[in-house]
């Protein structure tokens, strides 16, 4: 069984037992959350009906709050002299899904 979730303005695929990075979310380490179900999937029988999915939960657990990895951006203009190199890291959180139910 896997659910398509949204969190964050993205979508995953998740099973039970995954661990997941996901844009930071306002909830202290350990704490459980529910996320948004778009989709659920089991035995080869989807289910995107949105009333049948109101009922559905996909719970998860907080595991931990960490910076992503540095992406840098370079802005270049040839024959300018201009350069301008920033580095930025993503403000992420780890959870790791408890419970999908249908």
């Amino acid at each position: 069984m896997y659910a398509i979730v949204s969190t964050g303005g993205k979508q995953y695929k998740v099973e039970k037992g995954d661990v997941i990075a996901v844009e930071k979310l306002d909830v202290a380490d350990g704490e459980e959350i529910s996320l948004d179900v778009l989709c659920i999937a089991d035995d080869g029988k989807v289910v995107v009906d949105a009333d049948a999915l109101a009922a559905a939960k996909v719970t998860a657990q907080v595991v931990e709050q960490f910076k992503g990895e540095k992406a840098l951006v370079f802005k270049f203009k040839k024959r300018k002299g201009y350069k301008k190199l920033r580095g930025h890291r993503q403000q992420l959180t780890r959870v790791k899904i408890t419970d999908i139910a249908l």
